[in-house]
């Protein structure tokens, strides 16, 4: 209302003197009417609390129009400065012809009654309106910082959280898949190396198998030998037959050793429970011995001159009888040897090491070195000239319970087989 009121006297002021007044005029103080002051200085509107506008708008809209009030109410506070400069004066000669103080003209109107008499006070009245707009602008500000930060951010953060973590998500799940992908792939081309390989294996082994068969240089299934040219505890053969129980037996094979002392043990048979259940051994500077369930006979044999020879041994669990034949000639022979005791099934049979456990502990002291052939066991004593017609190449008789057959031995630990010399080449060796 000041501010309305002074801006409508500087107008009156100013417009009824634009000079200096000659010595002995009046000046006359006229107040304006509010319509004329209005119509110099308007204030734009506030919008209308009934329209469409949201509370955050209108408060926007708010605070823009005050701030164009403050930016006027500066303009206009500069003009009225200059404007109090000027009213200073003209109301110092208004006063001083009113005799100091009148306030009217002479027909007692009071022209001067809404104005303060100080044009300091005018000045601190504008500030602080000013003042007042100011932190009406700061209130606005605030309120609006306020709600919006109480029911605008949290909706909108809300949804571009929402927004990120589902893009995220999304992101988590294609790399999932991707990762998932590559292990499918990685997993295939595994599979499909693992294949490969199986392929290549088996079809070595078949190889192998084609070749152990009928592809080697074998003339026929018996024209091997097994050599085993060293005295160590892991050169053997293994029988892949085992024997049943046996009441009576005939143990034939070609041999030739050149070992000193003793050839070795040229076979073993090892049962649970009883390690030396069959054994022929020639140990150190001992004769050769026959081992049935670790019972011992030492047998007249003389191997050890490096040439092949043919050795038959025959037992019986009748009275624990048994004979020695070399090369077809019966040197030796005995009774009481573990009589009445039937030869165990199921043990293990080992060309060249003596078992101090089923199919193992081998002692190298003991092992044999060097070659065998035509390992045969029957389950029965054979004759005399049977076995003779076997050492002098008449008679080709394989063991009916253990053939010497190339698919029944295995060899192990650099232990070879190799095409034997023919029957009739060995009997000239002898």
């Amino acid at each position: 209302m000041w501010a309305l009121l002074v801006a409508g006297v500087a107008l009156a002021l100013v417009a009824g003197a634009q000079d200096s007044p000659a010595p002995g005029s009046r000046f006359v103080c006229t107040a304006l009417p509010p319509e004329a002051a209005r119509a110099g200085c308007q204030l734009p509107a506030m919008p209308m609390q009934g329209g469409a506008l949201s509370p955050e708008e209108e408060l926007r809209a708010a605070v823009l129009q005050l701030r164009e009030t403050v930016v006027q109410q500066k303009e206009t506070l500069g003009a009225q400065r200059e404007a109090i400069r000027e009213l200073t004066g003209k109301l110092a000669r208004c006063e001083g012809l009113a005799g100091g103080k009148a306030r009217g003209t002479a027909t007692g109107k009071d022209t001067m009654g809404d104005l303060p008499r100080d044009p300091g006070h005018v000045v601190e009245q504008l500030s602080r309106s000013l003042q007042t707009l100011k932190d009406r602008l700061e209130s606005l500000e605030l309120q609006l910082r306020t709600n919006v930060s109480n029911a605008g951010l949290p909706s909108d953060f809300r949804e571009v959280l929402q927004r990120r973590l589902g893009e995220l998500e999304r992101q988590l799940l294609r790399k999932v898949a991707e990762l998932e992908d590559e292990k499918s792939l990685l997993h295939n081309e595994t599979s499909a190396h693992r294949q490969k390989t199986e392929s290549t294996l088996n079809a070595l082994l078949q190889r192998v198998a084609e070749l152990e068969r009928g592809n080697s240089a074998f003339k026929s299934p018996d024209a091997f030998k097994v050599s085993l040219p060293l005295r160590t505890n892991y050169l053997y053969g293994k029988i892949k037959k085992t024997l049943p129980e046996l009441y009576a037996f005939t143990i034939c094979l070609w041999l030739r050793s050149s070992a000193s002392p003793g050839i070795g043990t040229p076979f073993s048979y090892a049962v649970p429970g009883q390690a030396n259940e069959i054994v022929l051994i020639e140990w150190g500077n001992n004769p050769i011995e026959l081992l049935i369930n670790d019972k011992v006979a030492q047998l007249p044999l003389f191997v050890s001159d490096g040439k092949w020879h043919h050795i038959c041994i025959t037992w019986t669990t009748r009275d624990g009888m048994w004979e020695a034949f070399q090369d077809g000639e019966k040197l030796g022979t005995g009774e009481n040897l573990a009589p009445w005791h039937p030869i165990k099934p199921g043990g293990v049979l080992i060309l060249g090491q003596e078992q101090d456990t089923v199919g193992g502990r081998f002692d190298a002291t003991q092992a044999f070195v060097g070659e065998l052939s035509q390992f045969n066991i029957w389950d029965r004593v054979l004759r005399a000239q049977e076995i003779v017609n076997i050492a002098n190449c008449s008679t080709n008789m394989p063991g009916n319970i253990i053939p010497w057959v190339d698919n029944n031995v295995d060899v192990f630990g650099g232990a070879s087989k190799w095409p034997v010399e023919t029957c009739e080449e060995r009997l000239l060796d002898l």
